[in-house]
């Protein structure tokens, strides 16, 4: 992956990151709320799975 590429893919990142609190402030505070209630090991798994769609998709686009 180029520097390039990674510059495009943080950018894609933070513009969906941003998305929801953008459009529905309320929504998202209320996941954080939510989120700060699971236990240490529910928010591992998360992600984990997260981690693992992440690598999924970058091996599935090459």
């Amino acid at each position: 992956m180029t520097g390039g590429t990674f510059v495009m893919a943080l950018g894609l990142m933070l513009v969906l990151e941003g998305a929801l609190p953008f459009a529905a402030p309320a929504l998202w505070r209320e996941v954080f709320r939510r989120v700060v209630e699971y236990s240490d090991g529910q928010i591992r798994f998360f992600g984990l799975v997260s981690i693992v769609a992440g690598v999924a998709l970058v091996v599935l686009a090459r």
